[in-house]
């Protein structure tokens, strides 16, 4: 199964000891606070110190979530009134279109286009589209396509933002996920971002913390207290223990990181030479599990998914999941054992006939 991106990496014995620790401690067992842990809000903030060179008020600019996902699609609950525009990366994670449609706007589709680089041209958007729109999700390292985006990129966007009066929701939550050198950046490096942005991260990624159901969301004051105000009425915040395993997490993320990224690296090699061997032209990911591949003559994204499923007994996911712009490609993510995948590879390979 090459579809889903759940990392097949243990969570790190320094943050799986945390939680041990402070679960046997009875001070944990009572309702959390709706903002997050002290502690976890303090962590937070010295990460993006450490990461970013960016400071947050860890009482005023961060929250804590249970995980990024549930903070992204509860977010424009606090933003949008009915029937205002969302612009949604397209191919995208598909939270940014249900949740803005849960709440009653228009999500309108951003086209992550391949002759772009995969970065959005909000200059293919009439002016009246731009002036009605009330919020703009991005992410990059980009899920599903792998792209990374250049500081340029969001100072466009950060402009954007100011001139035509929307929010940026930004979702950063394979930052960590990198290779060959490359350091994502978060928005907040761009002057202005903390009037017009929020930005949404996640443990799950960076530390191998999916079923922990454990992030955060930085920036502008007024949108990080109404994301709490709104969770206050919708949850009970995040188990205590699970917030100090974060603060383990976050505290030592540069040796966590050191163990799984270079195993990330192997199988994304593992994978780009495959393809490319079988003839397929794709583009080395800089950032991110996933390899983004286009798909065949004669071929839909849909049908290779299934041509893949039946011929090679292999799960990818078919780029149309993602929006209409993902047509044409399918998503393989590396998070699957390395024997596994060089399995997958090779009975891709005889399925191809090649």
């Amino acid at each position: 199964d090459l579809g889903i991106g759940d990392p097949d990496l243990p969570t790190p014995p320094v943050v799986v000891e945390r939680l041990c620790e402070e679960a046997h401690k009875s001070e944990n067992h009572r309702y959390p606070s709706y903002r997050g842990l002290q502690a976890f809000r303090e962590a937070v903030a010295s990460w993006y110190k450490k990461r970013f060179g960016v400071s947050f008020d860890p009482d005023r600019e961060v929250v804590a979530l249970i995980g990024s996902k549930e903070g992204i699609a509860h977010f424009p609950w606090c933003i949008l009134n009915q029937g205002d525009i969302v612009l949604a990366s397209d191919p995208g994670y598909p939270v940014y279109k249900i949740g803005s449609m849960l709440a009653g706007g228009i999500p309108l589709p951003l086209p992550l286009l391949v002759e772009n680089d995969f970065l959005p041209d909000f200059r293919s958007f009439p002016e009246s589209v731009l002036e009605r729109t009330k919020l703009v999700f991005v992410n990059y390292p980009n899920n599903p396509t792998s792209q990374v985006a250049p500081l340029d990129f969001f100072k466009e966007i950060v402009d954007l933002a100011h001139r035509y009066d929307f929010v940026i929701a930004h979702d950063l939550a394979y930052s960590e996920v990198s290779f060959d050198g490359y350091r994502a950046p978060s928005i907040f490096e761009v002057e202005g971002a903390r009037e017009v942005a929020i930005e949404f991260h996640s443990l799950s990624k960076t530390c191998n913390m999916t079923g922990w159901r454990i992030g955060f969301a930085v920036g502008n004051a007024r949108w990080i207290e109404a994301l709490g105000r709104v969770k206050t009425n919708i949850d009970s915040g995040i188990f205590n223990a699970i917030q100090w395993a974060g603060v383990a997490a976050l505290e030592n993320a540069d040796d966590i990181l050191a163990g799984i990224l270079p195993v990330y690296t192997e199988r994304r090699d593992m994978v780009v030479k495959t393809f490319r061997e079988l003839g397929f032209a794709l583009r080395v990911p800089l950032a991110t599990f996933y390899v983004w591949i286009p798909v065949p003559s004669g071929f839909t994204s849909l049908s290779f998914a299934e041509f893949i499923l039946e011929k090679a007994q292999v799960v990818v996911t078919p780029g149309i999941g993602f929006g209409k712009f993902g047509e044409g490609f399918v998503r393989i993510s590396i998070t699957t054992p390395s024997v596994r995948l060089q399995e997958a590879m090779e009975r891709i390979r005889t399925a191809l006939g090649r």
